[in-house]
């Protein structure tokens, strides 16, 4: 019996008829059938008697797990959709589940369009099957190559979040996801079911959610589905939907049921929008969702060498394993493809027949073919106000102090005012923490829930807000993916030291958009996925330890250089050109490093522009070694990066000219961090001849880096005298500290710095001793007057570059 959660009343009965039935079973067998060929076979056994042992290449069942609920899920839904005209994309979430969803796909045409060797018959076929998880080709997940495919699924626990994701600010698109009861055990996956919290019935589009419930992970039983039917209910209505359960393992029983429980289920949500549209008033449904419990490798084999495997966690392991010396193994897996009676599905040629053919969607209305699955085919760029016209003035380098994120926020406020419908802000309850606050003079944050009274009052909450706030990193970074995979444009900022909640999800869209770019040149390229990393380590005095981590960048630069970018602007103007580049920007993941707090400004907006255009520069204003002769060069490089290490550097500077008039300093800023890496690694590399022009190919280099000291030491390793080049950057030493007391702690400081020239230019000599002296006393001076008023020295805290 079908029957919701919400009571015990069957659900409308949408029979199919016998001849429906025949046919959506008979696709269903096709559909297994290629799916046990990708996981077993190299050639098409189709025309043959026999099966031959050199024609096999062990595989992993578990491909096969999840295959046939992926199947049946995806092919009812082609019912639906050809029925009612949908506009639908298919997400798959169980692990390695690329065989129920290529087997679709292949029978539709869709694959054969995008890859033409693979046709519609014996020979395509036999180069279908001999791809799959093969050297070369493609992997046992819906990944990149697989046309309609926006989530890969190769890391679990993101396949709801992606789905919301595609069908916000998209009104007829309705996202089937399958989600499977192992990936529903993870942490990013439960968070992800509130995203139903910030679904509008009138803007945005739906999700219906199918819980797969097989009973087995790898090699153990799920929690889902070992507790009772009320419990796992009560589990869904709590998180807002209304679940309709369809359970059995007899193919005949189990087609009605899903034909009648799926064509409810759109119903409702067709329903539900229209109430909406219709009265022009948003509000919260009970979203359906579907419970779809079938053993764990539905229609495999029972038992092999005496142990159970369909409905058992052996069917994710290799209970057929050593096909090549195991005849009776080659025997069960003839038997097995068989059995789905593939003489009566495919004609003489390999195709599969006119009549089963029909039952697939045509064109763009094949979920494998939607342009919304291929989302750079649908985008537009953004209409951006022109970044200038928020320029910081400034008549001097170094005296004016701003919040640099505040100046970007009023930048964003009319970048979402032109942009209504295609751009999104999304951030972890720091919005307002991290500036970006001037957005809400044009949109709110996005709510479904319940209001208070007291919201009025600063809540700034609204069913049409356009600001995505929740406290789970992993959900808002699954919607920003794919709401930039489906055409459209974003804009997400966090926490520096707890970015690192998504840093594999950071890696998982990494590796799409390098595959993407690298081999599938059928996919558009899409906008680039903007991270702003803010309230950084250097001003957590008051949060302490656990808020300083400044790493997430070093992971970054562990991914292909061909996908990734990483910006530290020194001040507002230059913060304001880097955004207005990362969002014209595709198939990027850009970084950018920029603090909340009030700095100091350097540059006009023209030198912004310039300085950020070439990612590197000397800053002549802060230098001292160019006295018009061609021979002069410094005698110390000042190097900096970041926004803090920037000023300390520039304090240092002052100091040394003061101290040394005669001492020649080079002072470069460093915008780009990918500029110090050679242009053979990353495309905005310097050569070792531009490098060596700007550092000189032996003078001391005293970096100052925002983040973790072994980071400029891994990008700039291949280059001259490497040894000469002394980096300061964060080392794990901090606590609740005043701004200059964690520098110090970390040796970032002016006061260190200088010591470092010192110790490393050998003209000063021993006469700098004095001035050496006096740096480890004010070092002494300003940590006991930390500790002894909770502030660091006025003169530090209204320090100016002083020079003209």
């Amino acid at each position: 019996m079908v029957s919701t959660s919400s009571s015990q009343d069957s659900v409308a009965t949408k029979t199919l008829t016998a001849e429906e039935l025949t046919k959506i079973d008979a696709y269903w067998r096709a559909c297994n059938y290629l799916a046990v060929g990708m996981i077993y076979l190299r050639d098409n056994p189709l025309l043959k008697e026999t099966l031959q042992k050199e024609h096999i290449k062990q595989r992993l069942l578990g491909h096969w797990g999840s295959s046939p609920a992926l199947s049946f899920t995806y092919i009812h839904l082609n019912r639906l959709i050809k029925k009612y005209d949908l506009n639908s994309i298919f997400l798959a979430g169980p692990g390695h589940g690329a065989p129920g969803v290529l087997g679709p796909v292949y029978l539709e045409g869709t694959y054969s369009e995008v890859y033409p060797d693979k046709g519609e018959d014996e020979s395509g076929m036999q180069k279908f099957f001999k791809q799959f998880s093969f050297p070369g080709y493609i992997g046992s997940h819906c990944t990149p190559e697989t046309p309609g495919s926006i989530h890969e699924g190769g890391e679990l626990g993101y396949s709801i979040s992606h789905a919301f994701g595609a069908v916000y600010d998209n009104p007829s698109l309705i996202a089937a996801c399958v989600v499977g009861d192992g990936e529903a055990e993870t942490g990013p996956l439960a968070t992800a079911w509130h995203s139903n919290k910030f679904l509008n019935p009138i803007r945005d589009g739906a999700v219906l959610p199918i819980l797969n419930l097989n009973g087995y992970k790898i090699a153990n039983p799920t929690i889902l589905a070992r507790i009772s039917p009320e419990e796992l209910e009560n589990l869904f209505k709590g998180y807002g939907y209304t679940p309709y359960v369809v359970e059995g393992s007899d193919p005949e029983t189990m087609h009605q049921k899903m034909a009648e429980v799926m064509e409810e289920c759109i119903l409702k949500i067709r329903e539900y929008q229209q109430e909406a549209r219709t009265k022009n008033k948003a509000f919260r449904p009970r979203w359906p969702m579907i419970i779809l419990r079938t053993p764990k490798g539905w229609t495999g084999p029972q038992e092999v060498d005496g142990h159970k495997v369909e409905g058992f966690w052996r069917s994710h392991q290799v209970p057929m394993g050593g096909m090549h010396s195991n005849p009776e193994h080659v025997k069960l897996l003839e038997q097995w493809m068989k059995g789905y009676k593939p003489e009566e599905l495919f004609d003489d040629n390999g195709a599969l027949i006119p009549e089963l053919k029909e039952l697939a969607p045509v064109g763009i209305k094949r979920m494998s073919a939607n342009p919304i699955a291929n989302g750079g085919l649908l985008r537009k760029d953004l209409k951006l106000p022109d970044f200038t016209e928020y320029a910081v003035a400034m008549d001097k380098p170094g005296t004016v102090e701003v919040e640099n994120t505040r100046v970007l926020g009023k930048f964003l406020r009319d970048v979402m005012r032109n942009n209504m419908t295609n751009f999104r802000v999304f951030g972890p309850d720091e919005t307002a923490s991290n500036r970006l606050q001037d957005i809400y003079e044009v949109t709110k944050k996005t709510w479904m829930a319940d209001y208070l009274p007291e919201d009025e009052d600063g809540g700034q909450l609204s069913p049409d807000g356009r600001v995505m706030e929740m406290l789970s990193e992993h959900t808002l970074e699954g919607w920003l993916e794919t709401y930039l995979l489906t055409g459209r444009h974003g804009f997400i900022h966090s926490y520096e030291a707890f970015v690192h909640v998504i840093d594999s999800m950071f890696n998982q869209h990494a590796k799409w958009l390098d595959i993407c770019k690298k081999h599938v040149p059928w996919r558009a390229p899409v906008s680039s996925l903007n991270l702003m990393l803010s309230s950084l380590v250097w001003r957590q005095d008051h949060n302490g330890f656990s808020h300083q981590d400044p790493g997430f960048v070093d992971l970054v630069t562990n991914k292909s250089a061909d996908v990734t970018r990483i910006y530290f602007p020194p001040d507002a103007n230059c913060l304001l050109s880097v955004a207005d580049h990362c969002l014209r920007s595709k198939d990027y993941i850009n970084v950018i490093v920029s603090d909340k707090q009030n700095h100091l400004q350097y540059l006009t907006m023209d030198e912004a522009i310039k300085h950020c255009t070439k990612g590197i520069g000397i800053w002549e204003w802060a230098s001292n070694d160019d006295c018009g002769k061609a021979a002069d060069e410094p005698d110390v490089i000042m190097a900096c990066c970041g926004d803090i290490p920037t000023m300390e550097s520039l304090a240092a500077t002052a100091i040394l000219r003061e101290e040394f008039p005669e001492l020649k300093v080079r002072f470069i800023n460093v915008v780009d961090l990918y500029r110090l890496q050679s242009e053979k690694e990353h495309p905005h590399g310097l050569s070792n001849k531009e490098f060596d022009i700007l550092f000189t190919p032996d003078k001391p280099v005293i970096f100052n880096f925002h983040g973790y000291p072994w980071l400029i030491h891994k990008l700039a390793y291949r280059r001259t005298k490497q040894e000469r080049i002394h980096v300061r950057g964060y080392k794990e030493q901090g606590n609740i500290n005043t701004p200059l007391e964690l520098a110090i702690l970390n040796q970032i400081d002016r006061f260190n710095l200088v010591i470092d020239v010192i110790d490393r230019v050998e003209k000063l000599g021993s006469r700098a001793v004095y001035v050496r002296e006096r740096m480890r006393n004010e070092i002494i001076d300003n940590l006991n007057y930390a500790h002894e008023q909770g502030m660091d020295k006025p003169e530090v805290v209204n320090w100016k570059w002083q020079f003209s």
